[in-house]
């Protein structure tokens, strides 16, 4: 799917078909540890990748944008329902 302008010409490229970045999809649950740098922490939530391999983790009351997926370990994988974390 890409954005048309208004007389139906593409005005960007598609969206990339691939489903999995580095191991991991958007809804997997996944706790990253991360060691350094300015996000120094433990973090366990529900993962949104990009494709650069940048994530953005839902925490229980935030959203911690751009962990590396090399900090991050899957709990959980996406299978298409929705799982709450108390931690």
């Amino acid at each position: 799917m890409c954005r048309v302008n208004k007389f139906g010409f593409p005005r960007t490229t598609a969206k990339s078909t691939e489903k999995k970045v580095k191991g991991f999809q958007t809804g997997d649950i996944v706790k990253a540890v991360v060691t350094s740098g300015k996000k120094v922490g433990t973090y366990i939530g529900r993962v949104a990748v990009r494709k650069n391999g940048s994530f953005n983790i839902k925490t229980v009351d935030k959203t911690v944008q751009g962990i590396s997926w090399k900090y991050c370990r899957l709990l959980h994988a996406s299978d298409g329902y929705s799982y709450n974390t108390t931690c």
